[in-house]
């Protein structure tokens, strides 16, 4: 049942979508209710709350201040009702998570079907961002929790757990280079390469590589997308460089070799499970964390 209003309500969804109509298609309420409702409040609160233009509406500054704490005072309320649940021993809900695209294979699908399984009752929403917008989508209060890789230090920001993974050179395993053990990064100008671009996480730390050995890599192709990448790798197009966690799944089954990169300086890539600190998460969150949390290991053991 809605704690708010209808006017909250209605007004909330069509500063949202900037029309009425298509908040009435969201609500699925009928468009002349939405408009009484919006001008009900609007007489109520002396003042008007939306421009109405040809190209749809747009808040006024009066309308700014209703939206911004309207969502606080929806979120805050979502806080209570889940904070109540665990009262009452409840373990149900929604759970948002932020991910990058690395892992929507390997062990977090796993760790999400087994949840399922053993707590039917929680909804779990998986939001797969840039690793650059994920820890602002955190501190915004869009999700939960977030998996990051490299993650920067920021006000409120806590990380829970961390693994590293290395990076490395990803090939056929009849390629010469998957004979060796590891190999540096200078070999980068002997073998037509595929390497990634930005906003992957690891293209910063090729670029130091490419300063400290002195080797400017002439790519044969590169790509903003793993997938991509290995695509391109399992056609024999090159060699590529991604960290042991892009490429888990297809070393396990054989399709492909990973060889670390023995320079002395590389750095590996930080998966960091983080929460906003100034949040207090609901039962259903914490439970997902905790397992999340236990099983952080399972993709350097399988």
């Amino acid at each position: 049942m809605p704690v708010f209003s209808r006017f909250l309500r209605y007004f909330l969804s069509v500063a949202q979508y900037g029309s009425i109509r298509k908040a009435s298609e969201h609500l699925r309420i009928a468009a002349s209710a939405i408009d009484r409702q919006i001008l009900h409040g609007e007489e109520a609160l002396g003042t008007p709350l939306f421009e109405r233009l040809p190209s749809g509406l747009r808040l006024t500054a009066a309308g700014e201040l209703l939206y911004t704490n309207g969502k606080q005072w929806t979120r805050e309320m979502q806080e209570v009702r889940t904070q109540l649940e665990d009262m009452r021993g409840l373990r149900r809900g929604q759970v948002d998570i932020a991910l990058p695209d690395a892992l929507t294979t390997g062990f977090l699908p796993r760790i999400l079907k087994d949840l399922r399984k053993s707590h039917p009752g929680i909804t779990i929403c998986t939001h797969v961002l840039d690793n650059a917008v994920i820890q602002q989508a955190l501190i915004n209060g869009e999700v939960d929790f977030a998996l990051l890789l490299n993650p920067t230090q920021a006000r409120g920001l806590l990380v829970r757990t961390h693994i590293d993974y290395p990076l490395g050179f990803i090939c056929l395993p009849d390629h010469p280079v998957a004979q060796q053990k590891n190999a540096r990064f200078s070999i980068c100008a002997e073998y037509p390469m595929v390497m990634p671009q930005q906003p992957l996480a690891l293209q910063r730390q090729i670029e130091i590589l490419e300063i400290d050995s002195n080797v400017s890599v002439q790519p044969v192709a590169s790509s903003d997308n793993i997938q991509m990448i290995k695509s391109l790798v399992l056609e024999g197009v090159g060699l590529g460089i991604l960290s042991m966690l892009d490429v888990m799944k297809e070393v396990t089954s054989g399709e492909l070799t990973f060889v670390p990169i023995s320079n002395r300086d590389v750095s590996p890539l930080t998966l960091a499970l983080c929460v906003d600190q100034a949040r207090q998460l609901s039962g259903a969150a914490r439970l997902v964390i905790a397992e999340v949390e236990k099983t952080f290991l399972a993709p350097l053991e399988t």
